[in-house]
């Protein structure tokens, strides 16, 4: 890495070389926080977020940052997974499940959660179906 001299540094911006460009803390998107919202729901890395079939208003979410407003037009675009959106995004998963968590508390998404492994059907009756479907 090169050391730039002030002059070269765009106003207001702290630049490490010409092509990093501005650093912004993951502690900063999240306001400090690391649980998502007051109710610390927990974000399974394959729990699927939709937008919400009633969400608040355009000109509330303009209130929202940046990238609680990339998070939505990502889910917009299709529905994806905590992982998906995480890599999307370009952000770390902690603080996507941060942001998330704020989407949630306001409406803005819907999350549905992986089934329990222990609600699973039995291997074997999946078995037993295959085998009847085949035999007709």
């Amino acid at each position: 890495m090169t050391e730039d001299s002030d002059a070269d540094r765009p106003p207001g911006g702290h630049w490490y070389d010409a092509e990093a460009g501005p650093l912004v803390r993951p502690y900063a998107m999240t306001g400090g926080r690391t649980k998502p919202g007051p109710s610390n729901v927990r974000f399974d890395l394959i729990a699927l977020v939709v937008v919400d079939d009633h969400p608040p208003d355009r000109a509330e979410e303009s209130l929202l940052g940046p990238e609680h407003r990339a998070l939505l037009t990502l889910c917009r675009a299709e529905t994806q997974s905590v992982a998906e959106l995480a890599a999307d995004a370009d952000l770390p998963v902690g603080v996507v499940r941060v942001l998330l968590g704020d989407l949630l508390e306001a409406g803005y998404v819907k999350v549905s959660r992986p089934v329990p492994p222990a609600q699973l059907p039995d291997e074997g009756i999946l078995r037993e179906v295959i085998e009847g479907l085949r035999a007709l």
